[in-house]
């Protein structure tokens, strides 16, 4: 087995609500967590707070998108000295979300990756590439220039989780195939090799992301160089628990 822990984010997106996230951390609170395992849950900024104040200290949380910047005059967005201040530890930056629904570019993510880690929060990177791009056959192509641009702003890499989520597989239902899993995850293994050092590429977790579910997600885990999950819907839902234990 790799020396690499096992790390399961859950990405809460736009969803829930004090009661129903108080019914879910209970649940986590008080389920019996392989321990071998990371675990962290991104949650909507406005109950950062509340997530880190309710959730057992084992349990990590992420805000799910910050700016490039401590402070100043950006309405509506939230720093990564905010997010210390909150207590917690992460932030996911990169999402197709964002690059997709909100249009941030390369660049722009490179920046808030720089920022984040410069103020110590640790870094869910996400990369992926669209269904034309896969059908084009250019999935390499793309997930190689979205990983420059977050190598080339990082500094330490054991402040980073690399997330690869197929943008066709996020929700869809589809999820990448375990082989399908492996194959990007050891080339984007075998990049970092080759373009940032063989510690790094040992070391860093590249985690799966793409309609984890937990009836999909032992086989995956059971992949060499699949490092654990980054899971939507799954994580709002009881069976988050079985996807934390794959490995257990």
């Amino acid at each position: 087995m790799s020396p690499r822990r096992f790390f399961v984010g859950g990405n809460w997106k736009m969803n829930g609500n004090k009661e129903s996230l108080e019914e879910l951390i209970t649940t986590l609170n008080t389920a019996s967590l392989d321990d071998q395992t990371e675990v962290v849950c991104g949650a909507p900024s406005i109950y950062l707070d509340f997530a880190r104040s309710s959730l057992d200290p084992r349990i990590g949380v992420a805000a799910q998108n910050c700016y490039k910047v401590a402070k100043g005059a950006f309405t509506g967005e939230i720093s990564p000295a905010m997010i210390k201040d909150c207590g917690v530890d992460w932030v996911i930056l990169g999402h197709s979300e964002r690059r997709h629904v909100f249009g941030e570019g390369d660049e722009l993510i490179g920046q808030k990756v720089a920022h984040a880690l410069e103020s110590d929060l640790g870094v869910i990177a996400c990369i992926g590439e669209k269904l034309e791009e896969r059908e084009a056959g250019t999935t390499e192509e793309v997930v190689y220039a979205q990983t420059e641009v977050i190598a080339e702003n990082v500094k330490d890499w054991g402040k980073v989780v690399l997330a690869y989520e197929p943008v066709w597989a996020i929700g869809t239902g589809k999820t990448a195939s375990p082989e399908q899993a492996q194959e990007v995850h050891e080339k984007l293994r075998a990049w970092l090799r080759a373009n940032v050092s063989d510690d790094v590429a040992d070391s860093v977790r590249i985690i799966y992301g793409g309609s984890v579910t937990g009836a999909n997600c032992r086989e995956l885990a059971s992949q060499g160089d699949v490092d654990g999950f980054l899971v939507g819907g799954a994580s709002l839902k009881p069976e988050f628990v079985d996807i934390i234990n794959a490995r257990a």
